[in-house]
């Protein structure tokens, strides 16, 4: 019988695009992660799989504190707890002398167990009065964020008959950032000042330091300079008028990790500055302070995401590959945007774990979720994969162990490899049994 015809796809093969850097660089498979075959965690732990590096968390964290120790000594890191708060990781991070910074009283509560409550930072817009009187029984430093929020803490520790130490949490406008105005107490309409001079008159508080968040992944360094002298101004003030000399300075976070965002034209990796030209924007800034007798206060800074991003990695499996309308290769893999909440702001370097052969061609990557939005990468040159090839994305230790959500699929477990090159579980792999161990069916449906 003669053949049916079938109707060929014409693919426009792009072995390198050419842009005023240079052109696209060789296909390099990731066969390992510190040492571990890819193929054995998988084969082990299953797929997909979340994979962090000891080795990398604790270099980050060394690095930040090396680059900000030169010029401000008096630093103190504090881990973002939202960032990531697995136990194992938190625990790499306090075990090198971080602090825990939080913004809920279920971080509180994660973190009282690894920390005491002299070394939490309590941030965040909502602190009901339970929440505040556990900070407060545990001498945690919480930082205020609104009127009412004052008035609240002044309530729990006259009922308790404390005087906790607190700070006044500032939102500033900073030239080429966008404006955090929801948080804290204004700078330029004098609302920070009337927040301190109202606090002062309560006399139930002690305030004891000022803190300011101005964004996420902030690339310009200048705008921590800004930051840092705005903040500096206003403890000059608090000092003259009031006769308080702050303890510490609370610069928050935001330092940008090495990822790339979408539409971002340069790699992270070229864009995003290092903790060193952080730290010394932050010193000029800080050079400002003018307190009573040259006191220095202790600098905390809330770094999450520059410390953990690259520790993390998401292995995944190709269930399928397929042709698109316009030409495109699509790949199929069993991780999407529900356990990678990060693929809808980053765009994610992904790496073969198995050396591939074949012209590289436009591809993108869909999860399993049945969902348009399920994208994992909506570009890239990548070369043929089949079905149980395995893909690293690489740069995921921020948020998404945190935001991720039980959609369609059950979350996957989470390892971590040691210095040594032990592979561990840190997080089991959720079962169907895990999501109806939380359910309760009514008598009537029984």
């Amino acid at each position: 019988m003669k053949q049916a015809y079938e109707r060929p796809a014409l693919v426009k093969h792009q072995p390198g695009l050419m842009n005023k850097l240079s052109g696209v660089q060789a296909m390099r498979p990731m066969e390992r992660i510190d040492g571990v075959p890819v193929k054995e965690l998988t084969a082990r732990f299953g797929s997909p799989l979340f994979v962090f590096s000891e080795r990398t968390l604790v270099s980050r964290a060394r690095e930040l504190r090396e680059a900000f120790a030169l010029r401000l000594p008096r630093t103190q890191l504090a881990w973002s707890y939202k960032t990531n708060y697995l136990d194992a990781v938190c625990k790499v991070f306090h075990r090198e002398g971080s602090w825990a910074e939080v913004v809920s009283e279920m971080e509180l509560d994660k973190a009282l167990r690894h920390v005491p409550g002299s070394q939490v930072i309590f941030n965040g817009p909502y602190k009901p009065e339970g929440a505040l009187e556990k900070a407060f029984r545990a001498g945690v430093r919480v930082h205020l964020d609104h009127f009412d929020e004052l008035a609240r803490a002044e309530a729990v520790a006259r009922r308790l008959g404390l005087r906790p130490q607190v700070a006044i949490r500032v939102n500033m406008a900073l030239p080429g950032t966008p404006p955090w105005s929801r948080f804290g107490f204004n700078l330029e309409n004098g609302q920070a000042m009337d927040a301190v001079r109202r606090l002062r008159a309560g006399g139930v508080l002690e305030l004891r330091g000022l803190h300011s968040h101005i964004g996420t992944f902030v690339q310009e360094v200048d705008a921590y300079r800004q930051e840092a002298r705005q903040l500096a101004g206003l403890a000059n003030r608090i000092a003259a008028e009031q006769g308080v000399a702050v303890d510490w300075i609370d610069l928050g976070g935001g330092f940008a990790s090495r990822n790339t965002l979408h539409g971002q034209y340069l790699p992270g990796s070229q864009a995003s500055p290092s903790f060193a030209q952080y730290a010394e924007a932050v010193a000029d800034g800080l050079s400002a302070l003018q307190l009573p007798g040259g006191r220095e206060p202790t600098i905390l800074l809330e770094t999450g995401r520059a410390l953990v991003d690259e520790a993390g990695h998401l292995l995944t499996t190709v269930h399928a590959s397929k042709r698109l309308p316009d030409g495109r290769r699509a790949l199929i893999v069993d991780a999407g945007v529900n356990v990678l909440f990060t693929a809808f702001w980053y765009r994610h370097e992904l790496a073969p774990a198995q050396e591939l052969t074949g012209t590289p061609e436009p591809t993108v990557v869909f999860g399993p979720l049945c969902m348009a939005i399920d994208v994992v990468r909506d570009q890239l040159l990548f070369p043929p994969m089949a079905a149980g090839d395995q893909l690293v994305v690489k740069g995921v230790g921020a948020y998404n162990v945190t935001q991720w959500m039980q959609f369609i699929t059950e979350r996957p477990a989470v390892v971590m490899i040691s210095r040594d090159g032990e592979a561990s579980l840190i997080r089991r792999r959720e079962t169907v049994e895990t999501l109806l161990g939380q359910e309760e069916l009514p008598a009537w449906l029984r």
